[in-house]
């Protein structure tokens, strides 16, 4: 639970027979808040046990033992499904500002502007709730993860970076508006 919070992993591999927390049960834990794909193995390969994992969210259950070839084969799938979420909406545009989902390439008046990872987060997490107000947990849940919650500082930092790149020039537009003591809307 705590490496998924902090490392906000593309995908999880998940035992069920773990010594600390039954594997269902932190399964059921991480779709509390996180939608990350998740592949269940486990040596349990009765029926029930593989309809209450894929019942309680996990994506896919591979029943050890296994081959190194099926179980890649399954995360590349997993991970096109990620990709296609995605892309529900490949491109953003608003104003002067563009940005490509499929490419992770954003551009302003037709130059290109360079974001950090996390910049890049904040800003498409914004512009897929465009108009709308995403809380400060919200953005820190789904950019930093489960353990950042708390870490409205951090959140302010990047938040003033991601505004200076994208409110330049002799009349800077404001795109980004912080709703006080609630989170942020892009404009």
């Amino acid at each position: 639970m705590q490496l998924v919070a902090h490392k906000n992993p593309d995908i999880v591999l998940l035992d069920l027979g773990l010594p600390d927390m039954d594997g269902l049960e932190v399964l059921t834990k991480l779709r509390e808040w996180t939608q990350v794909p998740v592949i269940v193995l486990s040596a349990r390969g009765q029926e029930r046990d593989k309809v209450a994992a894929l019942d309680g969210g996990a994506d896919d259950y591979l029943t050890k033992p296994f081959s190194v070839g099926e179980l890649m084969a399954r995360v590349r799938v997993a991970l096109r499904h990620t990709v296609k979420a995605s892309e529900d909406e490949p491109f953003f545009e608003s104003d002067g500002l563009q940005i490509d989902f499929a490419s992770r390439t954003v551009t302003l008046n037709n130059d290109e502007v360079r974001l950090t990872q996390i910049e890049y987060k904040l800003l498409a997490l914004l512009a897929h709730h465009s108009g709308k107000v995403v809380t400060q947990n919200q953005i820190l849940r789904e950019v930093w993860g489960a353990a950042y919650e708390d870490s409205s500082h951090t959140l302010r930092v990047h938040m003033g970076n991601l505004r200076q790149k994208l409110e330049t020039g002799e009349n800077p537009k404001r795109r980004i508006r912080t709703e006080t003591g609630v989170g942020y809307r892009f404009i």
